[in-house]
């Protein structure tokens, strides 16, 4: 599952790139939850989490259907 999360953040990593930002994997837990990092100016920005929801998580949960949710990690 690991690899399909990758190919999925790797097709909304170009959008936060042209921002200056970008989206790193932290973990997968047994639930179903992806863990990311934003980072860059993600990582400050105040739609920092509209970004997350809107595109991140709804690319992720098309691309791969066993993930439940997909929440930010600070550290």
């Amino acid at each position: 599952m690991r690899e399909k999360v990758e190919a999925a953040l790797a097709k909304v990593r170009p959008m936060l790139q042209a921002d200056g930002g970008d989206v790193e994997l932290v973990n997968i837990t047994p639930n179903g939850i992806v863990q990311v990092r934003l980072t860059g100016r993600c990582k400050t920005c105040p739609m920092a989490q509209q970004t997350l929801k809107s595109s991140v998580e709804r690319i992720v949960l098309r691309e791969v259907p066993k993930v439940k949710a997909v929440e930010n990690v600070s550290e």
